[in-house]
Parts: C-alpha cells; sequence; structure tokens
C-alpha cells in the first residue's frame, strides 16, 4: 500500500480514529466531541490519508485497543510504528512509555532518569503532550511529579486520562487510607 488508510473505530469511550501506512501505525486520534471532529482532526494531522480496507495487523491493533478500552489488559510493544518525522529524544521518550503495562504508571522523572538523565523530565512531558500514538504509546500512564495526574493533550484533557487509567485499573496519586475508603458515617468518631 502506498497512500497511508485511515479508518474511525468505536470504543467505550468513544469514537477513535487510526491511520497507517506500509510501514505500520502512523498516528492514533482519540475521540473528540463527536465523529465528524474526531475524522477532520485525523485528516488535518494525515492530509495523504483515506478511508481504506484494513490490513490485518491494523485490524488487531484496533480490536486490541477496544479490548483495552473495555480493561481487558493488552500489550501493544510489538504493534509497528512508522516514526519517520517523530524527534529523535520523543522515539526514546515513547520507547519508555511504552514498557509500562496497563495499570502501572510512571512519571515524568521516572522516564527521563531511566533516559539517563533526571533534568529532562520536562522536555519528557512535552514529548508526551505531542504523542502522535496514544493508547499504543500510553502516555496517559505518564504522570508528573509526586503521582499527580499532570496534564492531557487529548479531547476531555485530565478527565479522559482519568478515564482511561480507571479503566486499566491504575492507582492515581496515594491510594486511600482504610477510613477515606469507608462511608462518613462508618468512620470512627474522635472523642
Amino acid at each position: 500500500m502506498s497512500e497511508p488508510g485511515l479508518a474511525l473505530f468505536d470504543t467505550a469511550v468513544g469514537r477513535c480514529g487510526i491511520a497507517w501506512n506500509a510501514h505500520g501505525v502512523i498516528g492514533v486520534q482519540l475521540p473528540e466531541r463527536h465523529d465528524g471532529a474526531t475524522r477532520t482532526r485525523l485528516g488535518r494531522r494525515f492530509p495523504d490519508a483515506h478511508e481504506a480496507a484494513l490490513p490485518s495487523h491494523i485490524a488487531q491493533v484496533i480490536a486490541d485497543i477496544v479490548a483495552l478500552l473495555c480493561g481487558e489488559k493488552r500489550d501493544f510493544s510489538a504493534v509497528a510504528l512508522d516514526m519517520d518525522g517523530v524527534p529523535e529524544f520523543h522515539q526514546k521518550v515513547y520507547a519508555v512509555a511504552r514498557t509500562i503495562p496497563a495499570g502501572a504508571t510512571l512519571t515524568y522523572g521516572d522516564i527521563a532518569t531511566r533516559l539517563g538523565d533526571r533534568t529532562v523530565a520536562r522536555e519528557v512531558g512535552e514529548a508526551m503532550g505531542q504523542n502522535p500514538f496514544p493508547i499504543i504509546v500510553p502516555c496517559h500512564r505518564v504522570l508528573a511529579a509526586g503521582g499527580k495526574v499532570g496534564g492531557f493533550s487529548a479531547a476531555g484533557g485530565v478527565t479522559t486520562k482519568l478515564r482511561l487509567l480507571d479503566i486499566e485499573g491504575a492507582q492515581v496519586g496515594e491510594a486511600p487510607t482504610l477510613f477515606e475508603r469507608l462511608p462518613l458515617a462508618a468512620r470512627p468518631q474522635r472523642r
């Protein structure tokens, strides 16, 4: 296939999009406010891509994204990504992010440390904000310092990030204590 293809598909969080070429996935689009907006955003990002029949490997990626967004664990580390035009530093950041399993998180600083330079945490955050492959490169699993949520550039922002983490069963921030989990009436009373 010489021209890139694209397709929209339904998930538990809304209609997503994917674009691919002969070298692999070139982009994933999380849902916008409506299908037309999702299609438009994907078309702007990949103006040469056209809706096309799904190659079997792309159909499998879509099936795995759908399953993950229904709460099933999936591993996207073997999905071929076409990184042509992606800055080298971003490629390194994405490679580390792809090692984060569903239900787990790392911070920007953790990724910077794994890259060998703790001082580039801000640049890691910038790379995550420009991630063309959300879900496959799980930028939603990357948090700010101290386990704080941080930002998220997809439609819905932090709310979308938290929803994705919740679907995967990830604990964000500090785990609640036993008494924080109890309804107020059941908490021990101070005397």
